[in-house]
């Protein structure tokens, strides 16, 4: 039976207690200074890591390198070393008072425990605590480096981390106290470790070892086997071995040493090793990582006061951390059919949420780091190369089964879009297979097969998600759709149009809601006045046709097709009047106990929900509460964001929003909002800088009167990638009232049954200029049309428009 939420609180709260009276809050140590730089002096590693434990943003302050593979850090345990209840699946948890060492890994901000290998921990007196009491007043950490004074070990203990090494700097009180256990059989909690085993060469001065890790993921695909290999700067004046255990005492006061990861073999962790750490010491590897750092958050620079850059750039970084680097120096790594490859002109990278970074973080790879995004497309490639199927919460070495749907189709069709060269045809065959029910697991192909017979996925045929998955897969036809017509194949374009047309079946026009719905093609109602929350609490199903919230949320998962979903509301204004109610309905408090049935940015389906008033027509709404959810929905305090960040999901939103435009998902377009700060630059990696300013910004000025670029205003509310990626200036111009334009002419302009739809993309006119409107996802596109400029296409030329106007 599963816990309450409530005696979980209390729990934690008799905790945070006992941790006052026994965590050494009264001892006092001047932390190292901080060695960071115009950008990384931003990061505040702590934003995310606390809060109540089921809407935490699952963020750690652990080092690590941008997109890298170690990620070394605390992982803390309520009073007595318990560490079972899930309050932060990272491994820390600002709450607790005390910790049990610092491991290797873990996911970030994931529902998910995993990693967690080779804890080290200091000793007291020569012997391994059971745990270790410590303050945040003696605790600090920025991009590449943690640091904590643990005051019954008597020991400063620094970290840092290259890709795939860490080294740590232990200074003990006197000489003769330091000592440290490394422990091959650790893992975060609630997972296990099988074949662990360690062995330590005096000769070398060096430690080698393994286990098999089964965390939360890795344990469903069989486990995943690491390896370490660490090297030490002196050597022990007693080495002891215990199972996966192995205590060395030193003689020195401080004792430094690096570890390198491997999941190939030991052989290759020590490769790892000496190909990034070499000869070089703790503060040449830290600035070494803090150098890396500054690089990456430098691409983009903004001017914001001072509150908006801290929270900005550590949504920057907090995307920047997965996904994880699974190549070793040689280029090998360990494949999804659990064989040795080699990656060629690319990193192997691993550890992808993409249920969740499909809707917003590729997209800001897309733009920020463009090398990132080329080694996640060959990544997914090669993952269903050898395993049969792309995958959907990639993990270490495989399929973790994770969530639902295909959010790879979204990843992929929107990188081609924006011109990202890689094997399009073969992306689009595993696409078509998976879709027809042909491959994936027996679960995945049964609910394909169902759904295409019925067109929507009976409540009474599968156990759960039966609405929330009948609209995902209709989303991600769409991608299907669009990339095979890019491609040229026009009888998979319009098979696929029409299956991104399902979620219409699970439609209830009576109550307007998306429903469950029988085999037999009735409806049975579901109260939108609660969610799935209430069965994670008390164990029921009642609200199993929706995953990770209800009716509400799921109301507004139709990306592909708005016009479309516009339409079952019966108006534009009915929709318009709906969308708000959802947005008012917001919790008031930012990561509440029960985020309730409005809008929830924590949870990643309705994400997108404030820029849908721009298809409605009414981007002053869309600008009005990108603002308030800016505003209200992020700060800089341990809960800092609004629920579970990802993979850096929430953290994408952020860095978007505040720039003043959105991705429209599985396009190369983007929505326009209302931006935060004063102004940006963004380098790209053509060579060009795309300047963003932004005129008479203030907390009033919320709405967006007008926009151009490169001194042309823009034509609608989206702009597209390549307008963008062409670079040259984004100029916003500001104002405290609503500059709103409403066309009221019917959206559907031109349609050709069965192949090409057309909608108007609009919220402001200009009837001296030329009328363009947008083959807007999910509809097809013509074949012809580049495929870096396919969803802004120029149908005709108009001398005025043909509706009126309000």
């Amino acid at each position: 039976m599963k816990y309450f939420r409530v005696i979980i609180s209390l729990f934690l709260s008799l905790e945070m207690l006992f941790s006052c009276l026994t965590g050494g809050y009264k001892i006092k140590r001047e932390m190292p200074e901080k060695h960071t730089g115009p950008y990384t002096r931003y990061v505040n590693e702590f934003i995310g890591t606390g809060g109540i434990p089921w809407t935490c943003a699952m963020l750690s302050p652990a080092a690590c390198s941008p997109f890298g593979c170690v990620r070394v850090g605390p992982d803390t345990c309520a009073t007595g070393g318990i560490a079972k209840i899930k309050t932060n699946t990272s491994g820390y948890y600002y709450e607790h008072g005390h910790l049990l060492g610092f491991s290797h890994g873990r996911l970030s901000g994931t529902g998910a425990r995993d990693y967690g290998m080779f804890r080290v921990t200091p000793c007291v007196k020569g012997k391994k605590a059971n745990c270790l009491p410590f303050s945040h007043e003696n605790e600090s950490a920025y991009p590449g480096y943690y640091g904590v004074y643990l005051p019954t070990a008597g020991a400063l203990c620094e970290m840092t981390a290259s890709s795939h090494c860490a080294a740590f700097r232990f200074t003990f009180s006197k000489a003769g106290d330091a000592a440290v256990c490394i422990d091959a059989s650790s893992c975060l909690s609630g997972g296990s470790v099988e074949n662990e085993a360690a062995e330590f060469d005096p000769e070398e001065n060096s430690l080698t070892a393994r286990a098999t890790l089964y965390g939360t993921f890795s344990g469903r695909y069989g486990g995943l086997t690491v390896y370490l290999y660490a090297a030490f700067d002196s050597a022990p004046v007693k080495a002891k071995q215990i199972g996966g255990e192995t205590l060395l005492s030193f003689a020195e006061k401080v004792l430094e040493f690096k570890t390198a990861v491997s999941f190939v073999s030991a052989e290759n962790a020590k490769e790892n090793l000496t190909a990034e750490a070499g000869n070089k010491g703790f503060d040449e590897i830290r600035d070494g990582t803090v150098e890396e750092w500054e690089n990456r958050l430098s691409a983009v620079r903004i001017d914001a006061d001072e509150k908006t850059k801290e929270i900005f750039y550590t949504a920057l970084y907090h995307s920047m951390i997965m996904p994880t680097n699974f190549t070793d120096a040689d280029g090998s790594y360990v494949g999804f059919d659990k064989k040795v490859h080699t990656a060629n002109g690319y990193t192997y990278r691993t550890d992808m949420s993409l249920w969740d970074t499909c809707r917003v973080t590729h997209s800001l790879y897309a733009l920020t780091a463009p090398d990132i995004q080329r080694d996640c497309i060959e990544s997914l490639l090669t993952m269903a190369d050898h395993g049969g199927v792309l995958p959907r919460w990639p993990m270490g070495a495989g399929y973790s089964g994770s969530m639902f749907g295909n959010p790879a189709n979204i990843v992929l069709t929107e990188s081609y879009l924006k011109g990202f060269d890689f094997d399009a045809e073969k992306a689009l065959y595993y696409m078509v297979r998976c879709g027809n029910g042909e491959i994936g697991d027996s679960g995945l192909k049964n609910e394909l097969r169902t759904l295409n017979e019925y067109g929507y996925l009976p409540d009474d045929m599968i156990t759960r998600y039966s609405v929330s998955k009948t609209l995902e897969f209709s989303w991600e036809n769409a991608a299907v759709s669009r990339l095979a017509a890019a491609l040229g194949k026009e009888d998979i374009a319009e098979d696929f149009a029409n299956r991104s047309m399902y979620y219409k079946n699970v439609w209830d026009s009576d109550s307007k809601y998306f429903m469950p719905r029988n085999a037999d093609g009735t409806f049975h109602s579901v109260t939108t006045r609660m969610t799935s929350f209430f069965d994670d609490i008390f164990g029921t199903d009642h609200f199993r046709a929706f995953c990770e919230g209800g009716a509400d949320h799921w109301r507004w998962s139709v990306q592909q097709d708005t016009p479309g979903l516009i339409s079952l509301f019966g108006s534009e204004e009915e929709f318009v009047k709906e969308l708000e109610k959802f947005m008012e309905s917001a919790s008031r408090k930012m990561a509440a106990a029960d985020p309730g049935t409005g809008y929830w940015i924590g949870n990643q389906h309705d994400i997108h929900t404030p820029y849908l008033f721009i298809d409605a027509g009414r981007s002053d709404l869309t600008q009005k509460w990108v603002r308030w959810t800016l505003e209200n929905r992020f700060s800089a305090d341990i809960n800092g964001l609004d629920g579970n960040d990802d993979g850096g999901t929430l953290s994408s939103w952020y860095v978007f929003s505040s720039l003043g435009f959105y991705p429209i998902a599985g396009t190369d377009e983007y929505y326009i909002g209302s931006p935060v700060v004063d102004g940006a630059s963004l380098e790209l990696e053509n060579g060009s800088q795309l300047k963003i300013t932004v005129r008479n910004n203030s907390a009033k000025n919320i709405y967006v009167r007008s926009v151009t670029l490169n001194g042309a205003s823009l034509t609608g509310n989206t702009v597209s990638h390549e307008a963008l990626i062409s670079g040259g200036e984004l100029v916003f111009e500001m104002s405290p009232r609503q500059t709103n334009k409403k066309l009221t002419a019917p959206r559907i302009l031109k349609q050709n049954p069965g192949t090409v739809f057309y909608f108007v993309c609009y919220s402001y006119f200009d009837p001296n200029r030329d009328f363009y409107i947008s083959a807007y996802p999910p509809l097809l596109l013509r074949p012809s049309c580049s495929r870096t400029s396919s969803s802004f296409s120029r149908i005709r030329t108009l001398s005025s428009p043909p509706f009126t106007w309000s």
